[in-house]
């Protein structure tokens, strides 16, 4: 690692005007992505401002038909919350599937979504959710969120307080993981609201992103087979040693169809 300077902040607002006064500041949370892309001098922050411990950031409410999760819970309160499988079985399934106990019990939902891993998980949910991310500065729909591969429409003195998930009447996530780090080569989410359908994919390209051909079929009728004939574009898929863009496009409908099947079980 660089040398850098560590603040733990002890509010929100400690933390922004922190950000605000670094020459090249970091945010970390459970450190999940970050500690790993330090130690292998990949990043080199001037500043690294720990918000771990900040009073009243994580935590999972339900109001109405929404849940609200807060920036700073763990994936493992989010996969073991009553009230999240009460309301959104699907997501508390996705974040039982995320790495392993120990990333579980150390990442958060704030630090996921603000990472934008292109493999990541949490995109796909909030995604095919519709969820709305709420900041310290204003509320970003989920289709204004995700901009690019680790990029998000976040400013630099700008941090993620909560994400509000609207409840379902079907939804579920299948993803196919690579074997060592779990991460999604492909997962899809599928859910139908009262405001529609809707299908998110992961993993396969270099952002998480709908794909409104299979949208339009399962509104029409919500059964595998609408989606068993629809083909996503390899073009801009991506490509590596764990499978080729031909290989995750063709995953892509494997997983919705294996998706739309668990939210009729």
């Amino acid at each position: 690692m660089y040398a850098l300077k560590y603040h733990r902040a002890t509010s929100l607002e400690e933390a922004k005007s922190l950000l605000a006064q670094s020459e090249d500041p970091k945010i970390v949370a459970g450190g999940q992505t970050l500690i790993p892309t330090l130690k292998q001098r990949l990043a080199s922050p001037t500043d690294l401002i720990d918000i771990a411990n900040l009073p009243d950031f994580s935590g999972i409410s339900v109001s109405g038909e929404t849940v609200s999760i807060k920036a700073g819970t763990k994936h493992f309160d989010v996969a073991t919350s009553s009230d999240v499988k009460a309301k959104t079985p699907a997501l508390s399934h996705l974040a039982g599937l995320i790495g392993d106990p120990h990333v579980r019990h150390m990442g958060t939902i704030g630090g996921s979504l603000a990472n934008n891993d292109p493999s990541a998980d949490y995109p796909s949910a909030v995604l095919g959710l519709n969820a709305t991310v709420h900041t310290t500065e204003r509320q970003i729909p989920a289709d204004d969120f995700f901009t690019g591969m680790f990029e998000t429409a976040l400013a630099e003195d700008e941090i993620i307080t909560r994400v509000d998930f609207p409840t379902a009447e079907k939804a579920a996530y299948m993803k196919f993981p690579n074997p060592a780090s779990r991460y999604a080569m492909v997962g899809v989410f599928v859910a139908k609201t009262a405001s529609g359908v809707r299908v998110a994919v992961t993993g396969a390209g270099a952002c998480v992103f709908r794909v409104p051909e299979m949208e339009q079929a399962l509104a029409a009728n919500f059964v595998p087979d609408a989606v068993a004939s629809i083909k996503v574009p390899a073009d801009d898929l991506n490509g590596d040693i764990h499978g080729s863009a031909e290989y995750r496009a063709h995953l892509v409908t494997v997983m919705a169809k294996r998706a739309v099947a668990a939210a009729l079980s």
